[in-house]
Parts: structure tokens; sequence; C-alpha cells
């Protein structure tokens, strides 16, 4: 596999109307029954095998589609990802426009916590994702290197409270309390700042607060770019 089969998945080239009816099995109805059993059963779970029977086909017909697992992921994070937000308003507007649509599009697929990471072909929708964050730091006075970390610290961001909420960890922050709250109860003396902080949370308020403290930091660096 190398970078020119996941372009060809993801960046197909447009031969025209075909003639005939059309193929009943299409890379839409592959992704969307990959997107579908990595959202109920997890992404380990999403085999060519498996999605053959779920799509009620031979395996070998989704190579004809896509040439392997690592494409078939690629297809799979740009179709979940969907078209971008419409931003509009200043750089801090859109930007929370832009970081409050990408976690409630993560939030049903936390899988994307991991694939939409690392060194990668992009498809379309994540492409288009990208220049619309880099569209809204557009004339801040932020150099294309600084507003392309801007977008890599709010996307990590999101990432992270994803894993935290439905991914690795699977919990949200009142189950975590919850699941300590007996060790705390014998062990509070050794950790009482801990102790303390779990006792005044339980809002699941992480989100605003990480993004609003991303927000004065960019709007500091972008006083000081003048």
């Amino acid at each position: 596999m190398t970078a020119d089969t996941f372009t060809a998945v993801l960046w197909p080239e447009d031969h025209g109307p075909r003639r005939g009816p059309k193929p009943a099995l299409s890379k839409e109805r592959i992704a969307a029954e990959a997107i579908a059993l990595a959202d109920n059963a997890g992404l380990e779970a999403v085999t060519m095998q498996r999605l053959a029977d779920g799509l009620g086909c031979a395996k070998m017909a989704l190579y004809r589609h896509v040439p392997g697992r690592g494409e078939l992921i690629a297809l799979m994070t740009d179709t979940a990802l969907g078209t971008p937000p419409e931003l509009d308003g200043d750089w801090r507007t859109g930007l929370r426009q832009w970081t409050e649509a990408a976690w409630r599009g993560f939030t049903p697929h936390p899988w994307l916590a991991y694939t939409a990471v690392g060194p990668r072909v992009f498809g379309p929708n994540e492409l288009g994702w990208l220049e619309a964050a880099l569209g809204a730091l557009d004339g801040t006075g932020l150099g294309p290197d600084q507003r392309l970390d801007v977008v890599a610290l709010l996307s990590g961001h999101v990432r992270a409270l994803v894993l935290q909420a439905g991914g690795a960890y699977g919990t949200t922050e009142a189950e975590m309390i919850d699941a300590n709250h007996g060790i705390l109860a014998a062990h509070g003396d050794d950790f009482p700042l801990t102790v303390a902080a779990f006792g005044h949370t339980g809002t699941d308020n992480a989100f605003e607060f990480g993004l609003t403290c991303i927000l004065e930091g960019v709007a500091a660096r972008i006083a000081d770019a003048g």
C-alpha cells in the first residue's frame, strides 16, 4: 500500500456517468456499513470479512473499491468527518464554531480520535475542515505555520476529550469520580488536593474550559503579532 492507493480511493478521477445499471456495491455504501460497524463494535471489529458479511457480498468484491483495510479506514474517516461547517464572525467566533462542530462530529464516532491523526493522505472533507479553520485565522497576523499549530491544538483538545468520554477510557467525568470514590475515601489523606478537586466537579465542563483557555492564548499571540 502506498500513498497512491489512498489517493485513488479518496480522490477518484471523474470518468463521467457510467452506462448500464448502477452497481449494487459502491464506496459510499461500503463506508456507511463500515462506519456503522465501528460505531457499534469498535474499530477493531472492522475487518474486510466482517464488512463483506454485513454487505452480503464476497470479500473479494470489496477489493474492487478499497484495496486494503488501511484505505478502508481512510475512506471511513473522511466520510464520517462530513463536510466542514460554514463559519462566520471574527476569528474567535469562527474557531469556536469549528471546534464545537468537530466535537459534535467526533462524539458519535470516538474511533475518529485514533484514525484522524498522524501522517496520512487527507480526503476532500478533511482538507475542507482544515481550510475552514485556517481561513478563520486569515488576516490575524499569525503566520501560516502558527495558524496550522492553532488548528492542531484545537483538534488535539477535541480528540483528547473524545477519548476520555467515549474512547479509550469510556467514562465521563462523573463516572470517573464515582469509580474512584472508594479509593479516595480510604486513602484521601494522601491525596487531599485530588479529593478537593473531585468534590467540586462533576459538571463535565472540560471542553468549554479548555477551548476558552486555548482561544485566550491565541488572542495573546495575535496581539503580540500586532
